[in-house]
């Protein structure tokens, strides 16, 4: 993936080494859902998080963002990060009023280790990355990308980025309204599926004008699909627990989250996400 000697986006923020301090706004709604639904993905048990979440309203300090990240010297992940997200903004802020007649609304990228709070409650390293609707923001521990490379066997840049754009996919599925509607739907698997095989597509579309962009490399599509597959409901289900229950899939399997992504980069086309169908 090409990206060294591409911009920087200005919406990084950087909270590591803050332990979890910042603005929390406890609350409920679909940000709760989308935790308690990665968790389940990563294989830990959503009433672990649920349990932590505030009952109430309470408000910290929100450091700056020259805080944070002015006095640390950059490293190369913040650089990569930043650079994705900034791919992202370019591509989004071209595709979504031309595809959906709506204005792209930049989202924030939150860097945190070990605990972070959100406007979806507290959320810790072993959540995995996730999107909060109700900030608008997305929050990514490092931790994740070794992860990602060691226990899903899905290393490369591409893979990495596919994550924060599965992130981002989401935050166009809020811009355009379709969170919400997940949310009045009630619990429901096959929402909850369709909403992340819809990411996943989405995250393919950027893919795809990433690539006519020239950033694209040899290799890197394949290094997405893998990721993909890696994430799989059955195939964390049968790493994890030995048994795959699809009732319980609340990602999509494996081949699901390939075939969205891979729809999704080969048109390009946001029209062609419809996994609600």
């Amino acid at each position: 993936m090409r990206w060294r000697d591409y911009g920087q986006s200005s919406n990084v923020e950087d909270r590591r080494g803050l332990g979890g301090r910042g603005l929390a706004l406890g609350g409920g709604g679909i940000g709760i859902v989308i935790l308690a639904v990665v968790a389940m993905l990563f294989g830990v048990d959503p009433r672990q998080l649920l349990e932590g979440l505030p009952s109430e309203v309470t408000q910290t300090q929100q450091p700056s963002q020259a805080t944070n990240s002015t006095n640390r010297p950059p490293d190369e992940n913040r650089q990569f990060v930043g650079a994705v997200m900034k791919m992202t903004e370019d591509v989004w802020g071209e595709i979504l009023p031309q595809q959906a007649r709506v204005r792209y609304q930049q989202p924030k990228l939150v860097l945190f280790d070990g605990q972070v709070s959100s406007a979806c409650g507290q959320a810790g390293a072993s959540t995995g990355p996730f999107y909060c609707p109700g900030d608008n923001k997305l929050y990514l521990d490092f931790s994740f990308f070794e992860e990602l490379k060691r226990e899903f066997k899905s290393p490369g840049d591409f893979a990495q980025a596919y994550v924060i754009s599965h992130e981002v996919g989401h935050h166009v599925q809020n811009l355009l309204g379709t969170m919400d509607k997940v949310q009045r739907a009630g619990q429901n698997n096959r929402l909850s599926v369709a909403l992340e095989l819809q990411a996943d597509c989405y995250a393919g579309v950027w893919a795809n004008h990433a690539q006519k962009k020239g950033l694209v490399e040899a290799g890197d599509a394949e290094e997405a699909i893998r990721a993909a597959s890696a994430v799989g409901d059955d195939t964390i289900q049968r790493r994890t627990q030995g048994v795959v229950m699809p009732d319980s899939f609340t990602h999509g399997s494996s081949q699901q989250r390939m075939q969205w992504f891979a729809k999704g980069m080969q048109t390009g086309d946001m029209r062609q996400c419809e996994a609600f169908r």
